[in-house]
């Protein structure tokens, strides 16, 4: 151990002596004092890379790390070899790119600089995204993100997000990657981001055999690449346009394309360009280590010369010789120790590896069949219950309705049963977050126990809230999930507990300066669970014995979805219970607290309200026919009358056609997406109301969807109540959007 002490603080040491050694010999190099500051030169190292002159964005690099070496900026330094390690990565050159990677490696070592950290995950991203390892690149950008606050590092691993995508035939995250990145407004490098994304929005569009939009996005990224001298994408969008013309069948346009291409390709000035930049980024790392070489070697004569004006140091030094000769054999011998010891490392590194890929690779497959099953059962689930609930509005007979209102139980049942699968697979997908928005804990405890009085009834039950009134009225947390924990909990208290009393109780365990600490009790007088089944108790399914699940229902993962989602929030969920007696479940939540006021008459359930919809005319969005015939049946019954477009393109044309006072958009459709839809629909229409009325499944974002200009977002199958009132709300009281451009 004291020997690998000493190897890291002489690894450091020629580490200092190597970064000192770089700017003397730029400093040589320059032999004139530099005239702009560091910020001045990384932003014309950006602007040379983006014109693929990567020998001049190398030397302004080199100019940049001197002078945050003057200036001990430890974090400049870490940030220039991160991007002489991207400069060299663009040029094909691996060998010099892992050597800056690795210097600002150990130097990240030393400090604490989350965007460093952020940033070294995003070249090692890029390289496995290089060496076609897409899926583990994805795994280093999600850990990227987690640690980075920067927009402009943020963008580009949204560029390389969507060019992994696209790769791998994730088209829709790939679309709404490029989209979010062609109205960037990045401050360093807006006009090069926008032209990438162009150029990735066309890949795609080539991809889906939308050839109209490959030419155009291509020529959007020429021109700017053109306006830009972004040579390299010059290149790329020639090549681009050239196939979509020549798909097109237009081929005069696509030989002119190709003549551009060619001529780009043939350039002799290109080559030696290239030729050059290899030349400036092997000879920058080649003579850093000459001069260091060269300094150790005058200190090395020094010391000899020193040595012989005294026979008392020729002694000494034949001493130190021997001392070193003698560590020097046992080192060998370590060291070839440690060679077969690393051997077997890498190979056991090897096998986890590939382990490790096999279990991402067999955790996507069951998360995105899991997300499919439910999408899939939703659609046929909208059928069912939409029909049972017209059927229902018929007169039928006394038998007929009490076989619907069976009917109409078991949908309800099996959407809820989904449902709750859907969420688990999110969760376990880590595709869920908690927010952190101001709120009332009291107010939405409040709020669950009255929302299930009528079940508390029908059990003869009490529900009571025992509530700290210490707790400070206004926290930052997520009340939505919150409300989903304590929804479960107490429901699954109620299921067990008759004729008895269910209590929540809430007590401050500990206050600091911005944050409390609070304890939360749900304790019932219910049948209680055996010892043996409480272990296991928070596992799907798990409801103690096949004679529970018989008598008192249920799909046995209310217990399962509050535990992971008391987990989002860094807690862990324990219980106490007695056969006969009851049970408690007990948690803790760390929150933050604020001075604000504005929350206090904040109500998160949805005000009902009657709307009058005779008389609208309303566009339905929606390729599965029966679908179409159902919503078009519910709205008939509300004298509404509707246009139906079975695709996204039709919808288009027929809203800027026609007028209409709302869109039902369905989302999941071929071709283009109810996404892409509302994306072009809000680039001449920003007021009309567009209502998301989609099937969600896992790979869906309600963000993504408001971004794209949706106004609300119904799920299928829902309830008629509330798609009348949600239709009204955004009719008569429509809300602010943020539309796509």
């Amino acid at each position: 151990m004291i020997i690998k002490s000493r190897y890291k603080r002489i690894l450091k040491i020629l580490l200092m002596m190597v970064v000192m050694t770089t700017s003397q010999f730029i400093s040589a190099q320059d032999n004139t004092p530099p005239e702009k500051d560091i910020n001045a030169y990384l932003s014309e190292a950006r602007k040379f890379k983006n014109q693929n002159q990567i020998d001049l964005a190398l030397k302004a690099m080199a100019k940049a790390a001197d002078l945050a070496e003057v200036d001990d900026d430890i974090k400049t330094v870490i940030d220039s070899y991160h991007e002489i390690s991207l400069l060299n990565l663009k040029l094909g050159q691996e060998e010099n790119a892992l050597w800056y990677y690795e210097r600002a490696g150990v130097s990240l070592e030393d400090i604490t600089y989350p965007q460093g950290s952020a940033t070294h995950l995003y070249i090692e991203a890029l390289n496995y995204f290089k060496n076609e390892k897409p899926h583990q690149a994805l795994i280093l950008l999600e850990e990227a993100k987690k640690l980075n606050n920067d927009r402009h590092l943020l963008n580009g691993i949204s560029l390389l997000e969507g060019n992994i995508s696209l790769k791998i035939k994730k088209y829709s995250v790939a679309s709404r990657n490029f989209n979010s990145l062609v109205v960037n407004s990045d401050i360093y490098e807006k006009a090069y981001l926008t032209t990438k994304a162009y150029l990735g929005l066309a890949q795609l569009n080539i991809a889906l055999d939308s050839l109209d939009s490959a030419a155009k996005n291509g020529t959007s990224a020429l021109k700017l690449a053109e306006e830009n001298n972004f040579h390299q994408e010059i290149l790329e969008a020639n090549e681009l346009l050239g196939k979509a013309y020549e798909k097109l069948g237009k081929y005069d346009s696509a030989l002119i394309y190709n003549r551009n291409l060619l001529q780009i390709k043939d350039s002799l000035l290109a080559f030696e360009r290239i030729n050059a930049q290899v030349k400036t980024a092997d000879q920058l790392r080649g003579e850093l280590m000459d001069s260091t070489i060269k300094k150790q070697d005058i200190e090395i004569k020094d010391l000899n010369e020193s040595s012989s004006r005294s026979e008392i140091t020729a002694i000494l030094t034949s001493a130190f010789l021997t001392i070193i000769s003698l560590l020097a054999v046992s080192l060998y011998r370590n060291n070839q120790i440690k060679l077969k010891t690393n051997d077997l490392l890498h190979t056991k590194n090897r096998e986890l590896q590939s382990a490790r890929d096999a279990a991402v690779q067999s955790m996507e497959a069951k998360t995105n069949f899991l997300s499919t099953v439910s999408h899939e059962l939703r659609t046929p689930l909208y059928a069912v219950t939409g029909l049972t609930h017209l059927l229902l509005e018929e007169n039928p007979s006394k038998k007929q309705e009490e076989h619907l209102e069976a009917l109409k139980f078991s949908g309800d049942y099996l959407l809820n049963f989904i449902n709750d699968i859907l969420q688990i697979n999110k969760i376990d997908a880590d595709k869920m977050e908690p927010l952190n928005i101001e709120f009332n804990l009291k107010k939405v405890l409040t709020e669950v126990i009255n929302s299930l009085q009528q079940s508390a009834k029908a059990n003869k039950t009490i529900i009571t809230l025992d509530y700290d009134q210490n707790i400070p009225s206004h926290l930052l947390s997520d009340p939505l999930k919150l409300s989903q924990i304590f929804i479960n909990l107490v429901g699954n208290a109620l299921k067990f507990t008759k004729k008895g009393e269910v209590t929540v109780i809430t007590k401050l365990q500990e206050q600091r300066e911005d944050e409390v600490t609070i304890y939360f009790e749900i304790k019932d007088t219910g049948i209680g669970i055996a010892p043996e089944k409480q272990e296991n108790i928070f596992d799907s399914f798990e409801q103690g014995s096949i004679q529970i699940n018989r008598e008192y229902g249920g799909t046995g993962l209310g217990l399962t979805i509050v535990k992971s989602l008391i987990g989002l929030f860094e807690s862990t969920i324990r219980l106490k219970s007695e056969l006969g007696k009851g049970s408690s479940f007990f948690f803790e939540l760390a929150l933050k607290t604020t001075e604000s006021s504005e929350i206090d008459d904040i109500n998160f359930q949805i005000t009902e309200r009657e709307y009058d919809l005779t008389g609208l005319h309303i566009l339905i969005v929606e390729d599965n026919k029966i679908n179409q015939v159902i919503t078009k049946k519910m709205l008939v019954k509300k004298e509404v009358t509707c246009d139906i477009a079975s695709n996204g393109t039709d919808a288009i044309e027929m809203v800027r056609t026609n007028t209409y006072d709302a869109v039902l958009m369905d989302i999941h459709m071929p071709g283009i997406s109810g996404e892409e839809a509302t994306i072009e629909i809000r680039k001449f229409n920003t007021v009309l109301p567009i209502i998301a009325l989609t099937a969600i499944s896992l790979d869906d974002s309600l963000e993504s969807f408001y971004a794209a200009g949706v106004n609300d977002v119904v799920t299928k199958p829902f309830k008629p109540e509330v798609f009348y009132q949600k239709i009204g709300q955004n009719v008569f009281s429509p809300k602010i959007t943020n539309p796509a451009s």
